[in-house]
């Protein structure tokens, strides 16, 4: 029966529109309504730094190298004298002008104060102020040249070796390096989100298929001939709701797998991400057999699949997270497509199987919950 009916929903155009072509638009569609996915990466554009040259010794230029060797952007460094700094900045348009004083060098390394002037652009931008971070951090390094220099001279060095000690200090590498990281928020992406969303959604609609076969074979008449057949008591609901169950699968897998390729997103280990498919599909199937003690007809089946599905799916987040709090917001954590889009946010952070027990113990008692409900239910005639 199950081999039967998956030959006859792979040839029904329907189980394709609705549950691959249908989402696979709909994420599309969504994902430029939104801005192409919320990335939260920020391109920096080319930026000009205007710069005095009165300074002719170490320091003064290896801290307008730091500024045109930038890594993460590019830097053009303009040399005028130091009366010109300001209107050259301004008339260009350049994002940042420096002047550094006559003398820098020999005032930092032997402790004296010294002033650095920064004059900002007219039009306030990211690359200004990436500018203005990268002038403070090398002049903070300098800084610790003259920390260095009066420290040794209290410590009693002698005087000529004290200007070495400062400009070794505040020239040489850092002590400490800072490298920027990005932790795991087990937080999805905005296309990530969508796909995820969309993919529990239509499985929803995806494993209605099989109640939907049953419920036409018993208006078709057909039921009766199956039902004569020598099988154990409610083996043709199982089998219809394996068909929807096993199409579910395969269609989440497609959705997942097409999407991530895409929107550019990742979700993690494939083997992880099987388990949570595996699970919200089986309870996503275990609402056919409430389903299917509910209704009389396909019709009414369809009706309340589609209900089903869009109540879950909205509350879930299918389409945008919704906030909620108190004992409305721990219904919600109870919802297969919300715990599989959670479990899918930690997946792609670099989770295990540990890690996402959660999500899995609440889909998979979803599905058993559901069955014992269906079990009680009363039957209306769609039950074998």
């Amino acid at each position: 029966m199950v081999s039967n009916d998956l030959r006859l929903r792979i040839r029904d155009r329907s189980v394709f529109i609705f549950s691959l072509l249908v989402p696979l638009a709909l994420m599309g569609v969504l994902n430029l309504s939104f801005g192409g996915g919320g990335t939260d990466s920020v391109d920096l554009q080319p930026a000009v730094v205007v710069a005095s040259a009165e300074d002719s010794g170490q320091l003064g230029d290896a801290l307008l190298a730091a500024l045109d060797t930038l890594p993460m952007m590019d830097v053009t460094v303009t040399r005028v004298a130091a009366d010109e700094v300001s209107g050259e900045t301004k008339d260009t348009g350049a994002e940042l002008g420096l002047i550094l004083p006559e003398g820098f060098t020999t005032a930092v390394t032997s402790g004296e104060a010294s002033t650095v002037e920064v004059i900002e652009g007219d039009v306030a931008s990211i690359e200004t102020n990436v500018l203005i971070s990268v002038v403070d951090g090398v002049l903070q390094q300098f800084a610790a040249g003259t920390v260095t220099a009066t420290a040794g001279g209290v410590a009693g060095l002698p005087e000529d070796e004290l200007a070495d000690l400062a400009q070794r200090t505040a020239a040489g590498p850092a002590a400490l390096t800072l490298s920027e990281g990005q932790a795991s928020a087990e937080q999805l992406s905005l296309s990530g989100s969508l796909v995820a969303g969309q993919t529990g959604l239509f499985l929803l609609f995806t494993v209605g298929f099989g109640v939907l076969g049953l419920l036409a074979e018993r208006e078709g008449g057909t039921l009766t001939r199956l039902r004569s057949a020598p099988v154990a008591p409610g083996t043709i609901i199982w089998a219809k709701a394996l068909v929807g169950f096993i199409l579910g699968v395969v269609a989440s897998s497609i959705l997942l797998t097409v999407g991530s390729l895409l929107f550019d997103v990742s979700f993690g280990s494939p083997a992880v991400v099987g388990l949570l498919i595996l699970a919200v599909a089986a309870a996503a199937t275990s609402l056919t057999f409430v389903v299917a003690k509910l209704v009389r007809s396909a019709e009414q089946a369809n009706v309340a699949q589609s209900i089903l599905a869009m109540v879950l799916g909205v509350a879930g987040g299918a389409f945008f997270p919704l906030q909620t709090s108190g004992i409305v917001a721990t219904l919600m954590d109870f919802n297969p497509i919300s715990a599989f889009i959670r479990g899918l946010g930690i997946t792609s952070g670099g989770g295990g199987v540990a890690d996402v027990a959660v999500p899995l113990a609440i889909m998979l008692g979803f599905a058993v919950l559901a069955t014992v409900i269906s079990r009680l239910l009363p039957d209306r005639g769609a039950r074998l």
